[in-house]
This record gives C-alpha cells, sequence and structure tokens, in this order.
C-alpha cells in the first residue's frame, strides 16, 4: 500500500496551504506571551473586574445568577473561566498524544515531514496552554476556596475527555481501551493518521464557536494592554487554536483526498470516531455555556460552591438553588441549547463532503436527539437521586 501513497508535494495547492498555515503559526507563536502572562498573574490584581463576557459566567440566566450580588456575579464569571479551560485541559492533553502518533502513521511515507513539523509546534503550543490554564485557575481556587473544585491533577491522554460525563468505571475503562487501541492503528494507518483530524476539527470547531467570543472581551477592552491576564490568556489561546483548526482541515479536507479510498475497516474505525464525538456532545449545561457537560456529574462542585463562604448556603438553600437552576427552564438554559444547536449546525456543514461517512454522522443525529425536554427530565430524575445521596 505505501507505494501507492503520492508525495505530499505532488498535491501544490494542498501543499502551499500546508505552508503558509505552519508558516505563519510559528511567525505568531502566541507561546512566550502566554508563559510571560502567566508567570505575572496575580489574583489580587484582578479580582473585582470580569474575565469574559458577562453572558459567560457560571450558571448565568439562572435563578443563582438573577439573585447574586454584583461581587458574586463576578465571581460566577471568573469560576466560568476556570472551569471551561479545566476541560480544554483535559482535551489538549489527548490532543497532544493523538499529533503525535498522527505524525508516527504520516511520517512513515514520503514527503510528509511539513505536516509532522506542523504537529510538533502545534504540541509544545498546546503544553503552554495547559501550563497557564493550571497555574491560574489553581492559584484562583485556593484563594476562593483554599481546595481545588474545578481543577484536577495532571492526567494521560486516555482519560474520559469529556470532564463531567455520563458515564461509569465500565464505560471508563471502555474508553480507555478505544483510545489506547485508535493510537496504536493510527500510527501505522496514514489514512486513519489524517481521520484523526476530523475529529479534532470537529471539537475545534466547537471551541471556536466560543472562544472566539472569549477573545473578544480582550480586544474590546478599552485598553488592551491593562486588561485583566485570564483575558489575554483567553486571545492568545483563540489565535493559535486558530491555526490549528486551520491545519486540521487541511488534513483532514485535503490531504486525505489524495490517499487511496479508506478499505472498509478504516471506514468503520473513522467512523466509530466521530459517533464518539457526537456521544461526547451529546449534552448541554445550565451551569456552563459552550461545554457540554453531563450537569448531574457537576451537581457535587455546585453544591459545594453554594455551600461556600462566597454563598454561605444552607444544606436545605443549597439544594433548593440547585432544584431550580437544573430542573426548570431559564435563559441560561436555552442559551446552552443554542449553542449547542449551532455547534451541531457547523459540524454538518464541516463534514458533509466527506463521502466514506454514514448518514448518522453527517446528519450529527445522536447530538440532535437531544432536547431541552429531554435535558429537564434528565435533571429531575438526577437531581431526587443527588439529594437523596446528600442526606
Amino acid at each position: 500500500m505505501q507505494n501507492t501513497i503520492p508525495k505530499l508535494s505532488d498535491n501544490p495547492t494542498t501543499y502551499r496551504k500546508l505552508q503558509i498555515n505552519h508558516t505563519r503559526n510559528k511567525q505568531q507563536d502566541h507561546t512566550a506571551l502566554m508563559d510571560e502572562a502567566t508567570a505575572n498573574f496575580r489574583y489580587e490584581d484582578c479580582q473585582n473586574e470580569y474575565w469574559n463576557p458577562e453572558e459567560f459566567s457560571l450558571l448565568y440566566g439562572t435563578v443563582l445568577w438573577e439573585q447574586s450580588s454584583p461581587h458574586q456575579r463576578i465571581i460566577l464569571n471568573q469560576l466560568y473561566w476556570v472551569a471551561y479551560y479545566s476541560q480544554i485541559v483535559s482535551a489538549e492533553i489527548a490532543t497532544i498524544y493523538f499529533n503525535q502518533t498522527s505524525a508516527a502513521g504520516l511520517y512513515a511515507h514520503e514527503d510528509f515531514r511539513l505536516i509532522c513539523d506542523t504537529l510538533d509546534l502545534e504540541s509544545s503550543q498546546e503544553r503552554a496552554h495547559i501550563n497557564a490554564f493550571r497555574t491560574i485557575a489553581k492559584q484562583v481556587e485556593q484563594a476562593l476556596f483554599g481546595e481545588l473544585i474545578f481543577t484536577y491533577p495532571m492526567r494521560g491522554p486516555f482519560t474520559e475527555t469529556m470532564v463531567y460525563a455520563d458515564t461509569n468505571a465500565l464505560k471508563i475503562w471502555w474508553k480507555k481501551i478505544q483510545l489506547q487501541y485508535f493510537g496504536l492503528i493510527s500510527a501505522n494507518n496514514i489514512f486513519l493518521a489524517c481521520q484523526y483530524f476530523t475529529v479534532r476539527g470537529v471539537r475545534t470547531l466547537n471551541g471556536k464557536l466560543v472562544q472566539h467570543k472569549l477573545s473578544n472581551y480582550y480586544q474590546k477592552y478599552p485598553h488592551p494592554e491593562t486588561a485583566p491576564i485570564p483575558a489575554k490568556i483567553s486571545y492568545y489561546h483563540f489565535l493559535d487554536e486558530s491555526f490549528h483548526f486551520n491545519s486540521s482541515t487541511i488534513i483532514s479536507h485535503d490531504v486525505i483526498t489524495c490517499l487511496p479510498p479508506p478499505t472498509a475497516f478504516e471506514s468503520l474505525v473513522a467512523n466509530l470516531g466521530l459517533l464518539g464525538c457526537q456521544r461526547d456532545h451529546f449534552h448541554f449545561s445550565a451551569a456552563i455555556n459552550g461545554i457540554f457537560w453531563y450537569d448531574p456529574a457537576l451537581y457535587d462542585k455546585i453544591y459545594k460552591l453554594l455551600r461556600s463562604p462566597i454563598f454561605s448556603m444552607s444544606n436545605i438553600d443549597a439544594k433548593e438553588m440547585m432544584r431550580r437552576c437544573f430542573t426548570e427552564e431559564s435563559e441560561g438554559l436555552h442559551c446552552s441549547f443554542l449553542t449547542h444547536q449551532e455547534a451541531m449546525a457547523s459540524y454538518r456543514v464541516y463534514v458533509e463532503k466527506l463521502d466514506y461517512l454514514w448518514q448518522q454522522n453527517r446528519e450529527m443525529s445522536i447530538m440532535g436527539a437531544n432536547s431541552l425536554a429531554r435535558y429537564l427530565a434528565t435533571q429531575k430524575s438526577a437531581f431526587q437521586k443527588f439529594k437523596t445521596y446528600q442526606n
């Protein structure tokens, strides 16, 4: 099969796209700026201001938000940043690993070094992102709670990527096996090495929808040089990820067309991977717009927040507040559902020209099966169990 793989440079249009993207990413690499900003972060310097647009606050548009004081709203806004980027950390840990396994699958063929160099640069940038997010989040949570809430110890790439997922021990074990197996076979299969970037592109596309808005907060700040450091980090991260998304698209849409058509096995693995992505993105969250968390898995964290000195709620009051936030319709829930619908529509456009995909992946039918009514029914059932467990 290797003899049938053409050189990448045999397709000058695709090669030029890759060259331009890689060159510009190197020229505009924000790693040094991000490292400098991270080193200069002091929570006390920006603890009294928003870090994101107001609508990107934890539990925005719920009854908790409506009843919160201006100071509490600032903290909810900052905790959105902490929680949101805790999910990005998990995704980027996995990205670093699969960048390298995919590069191994590509480098085995003539003339694919350019892609490998691109992935090396991107992995280096991901490590800077992870360091920035974790450094800031840990400092914030220690200052607010004296312990870590959304931040978790460093983890490997075979953990459940979605931090708050609808999962159990068996599902976690099976996901680990799947990720390990895909890493193994994609390191020795050029089609699957390229196809990984379809999944990466879809996942990054959802991030772009939100991160563009987060980065705008910095860009629209009256004097950007004096903006809160977390807002700067959001901006630098968005710029880096824009190049990463470009490379995902070029590899999964252009490079892959230079290869022989996928075998039945390759097509099966590719489609199963995208189905897994749909399952990961099935849920939407009243707590955090733009991250597709399974809210019942988040109950313990929100309960701890409400019981903390920030809100100082009693056990009964905290549970009642959670019941209203998670089991009743709210502006925040509708905003999150709208983001979910926008993401699903953008995924459909992104994959529409990939002819090896099954219909349920083209239509994103698994994601499309969720709804506001289904969300509320799930929350009402899960919250009853949570109340019993807490008692």
